[in-house]
């Protein structure tokens, strides 16, 4: 069996990997564009903002470990067409390739802002090592930066390019950090912090051009004009599903391909994982697309292990979350209270302002868990979070809770590890339950 993959992220790898266990006769190559595969894009802010000391550290293998483990990957390399009916794929240099299983996980692009002088230098798309590596030296260089939207990179890039000393001017259509997945007052201790940092923050505002005479020099807004030297796009992601679209895939109100619970597309033999899919939410059951490096190294597994002839299930997403802004971690599960009244659904929310360790024990930092249950069934809908530190766990830890059904009445009771140096008395997310509780 030939098992063809199209991409090198976190899905693509994750099913070659799978696949080669659940067939380990089965000849497995991977097609990308870029020039390296299995290193962690999420890393790269860290590594502008100096916390990582190299972009080296970000790869996960080398090459020749691939080779050894009898997966053939074709760097820089670009497949133009699937032709369906007869299982293959157009490989620019390398003619018709044929395959029994093709496995797409094409993964994401920002959000085209579709505005005048988007082909000027200067405009920087966080996602690529290597581009991030040039990028770098250009960030030495420059004095002032532009954020165009606040998204999760954006977020966290907004910090890095302040700790590099670049001026930072914020643009964003939203009344606060995205306001699109948090709770306004989960997210106004980073607001906080980037105003004590001198970020400068246009909230309601709108990027409505980057001008300059082939190098940006400064973009255009509603409300006038900022000068910049470079601009961070920070815009949607959005599903990089251009050659799945020559195969006659369907595709999803998200753009995303449709999958079912094996991952398989609407074509015959051919499997989808990672950005490039669209998944059904838990709690609500609407599609959802571009979620984090874990849910596609996930599906990518459950893609693989189904495509070399075994037997696999990926359930419906509950979307446990976390990210690192200036000193703040935030956090989450499901979704917050302003997507639950979008959604038009009932609810009851609990919040707790906690700490994160015994208050007289060293580097004790605050926590905040804002829970969110439907009034009828008692279950848990939801949660958003955000502290110094501890957000992980507690994010997995309600993920958990929601996919299984727990009541917010058993949280409140839930038994909690008490030490001095790691958890304090008073579980936050037992005193959120509690308090929710007695609103019902």
């Amino acid at each position: 069996m030939k098992i063809v993959v199209i991409g090198g992220g976190a899905a693509g790898l994750g099913a070659a990997g799978a696949a080669k266990g659940a067939n380990p006769s089965a000849d497995i190559v991977v097609y990308t564009e870029f020039e390296d595969v299995a290193y962690s894009p999420c890393g790269i802010p860290f590594v502008h903002g100096k916390e990582i000391e190299s972009f080296e550290t970000l790869f996960l293998a080398t090459k020749e470990q691939y080779v050894k483990s009898g997966i053939d990957v074709h760097y820089e390399t670009t497949v133009t067409s699937i032709d369906a009916a007869a299982k293959t794929i157009a490989v620019e240099g390398e003619g018709n390739v044929s395959y029994d299983r093709l496995i797409l996980a094409t993964g994401w692009l920002y959000a085209d802002p579709g505005l005048p002088g988007s082909d000027l230098e200067g405009l920087y798309r966080v996602k690529d090592i290597r581009r991030a590596m040039e990028w770098d030296k250009v960030i030495d260089e420059s004095k002032s930066a532009v954020i165009v939207e606040s998204g999760f990179i954006a977020m966290e890039m907004t910090s890095a390019l302040r700790h590099r000393g670049l001026e930072v001017t914020l643009v964003d259509p939203g009344p606060y950090p995205m306001s699109d997945v948090a709770d306004p007052e989960i997210v106004e201790p980073v607001r906080a912090q980037w105003e004590e940092m001198g970020v400068e923050m246009q909230w309601g505002n709108n990027v409505t051009a980057f001008r300059g005479n082939g190098k940006l020099t400064h973009v255009e807004t509603e409300k006038g004009d900022v000068t910049a030297d470079i601009a961070i796009i920070g815009t949607h992601k959005v599903p990089n599903n251009r050659v799945a679209k020559t195969a006659g895939i369907k595709m999803g109100t998200t753009g995303g391909i449709i999958v079912d619970s094996h991952m398989r597309t609407s074509v015959d033999g051919i499997f989808a994982a990672g950005d490039c899919t669209e998944i059904p939410h838990g709690v609500s059951n609407v599609p959802l697309q571009g979620l984090s490096g874990s849910h596609a190294y996930a599906q990518g597994k459950t893609a693989g292990i189904n495509a070399g002839g075994a037997d696999r299930e990926y359930r419906s997403v509950y979307v446990p979350w976390g990210m690192l802004a200036g000193e703040w971690m935030l956090g989450g599960v499901s979704f917050g209270e302003v997507t639950a009244t979008a959604l038009g659904m009932e609810f009851v929310t609990g919040v707790a302002n906690g700490i994160t360790r015994a208050r007289y024990y060293p580097g004790v930092k605050p926590i905040t868990v804002k829970l969110i249950a439907d009034p009828a069934s008692r279950k848990l809908l939801g949660a958003q979070m955000v502290g110094g530190e501890g957000i992980k766990e507690r994010a997995d830890f309600l993920a958990m809770m929601t996919r299984t059904g727990i009541t917010v009445d058993q949280i409140a009771n839930m038994e909690n590890v008490y030490s001095p140096a790691i958890g304090a008395l008073n579980e936050p997310m037992a005193v959120a339950a509690q308090n929710l509780v007695s609103k019902l």
